[in-house]
């Protein structure tokens, strides 16, 4: 039984993070949600000024937050599977 349940959650909570963040950025709540949930972000200020940055280089940020995410729901389905299937219940 293959599953992508957490996919595809953990995907839309990545997309919904990253749309916040371009509708309320100018708010310090959702800038410091953005900023402490996205992974991509802990690391862009290593590698571009995060006060002066341009909108492609935050589409790129956007993009890696929400694969982040969905690789993180992804590894949990393939270990639900496995579990799953290493103690036949299903």
């Amino acid at each position: 039984m293959k599953t992508s349940t957490f996919t595809w959650l953990f995907t839309f909570i990545g997309a919904a993070l990253c749309l916040g963040h371009y509708l309320f950025h100018d708010h310090d709540a959702f800038y410091m949600i953005f900023y402490a949930l996205s992974v991509p972000a802990w690391f862009a200020s290593t590698f571009t000024d995060i006060y002066e940055i341009s909108m492609f280089r935050m589409l790129i940020i956007y993009v890696l937050t929400i694969a982040t995410w969905a690789l993180v729901g992804y590894v949990i389905d393939r270990f639900s599977v496995s579990y799953r299937n290493r103690n036949g219940s299903y």
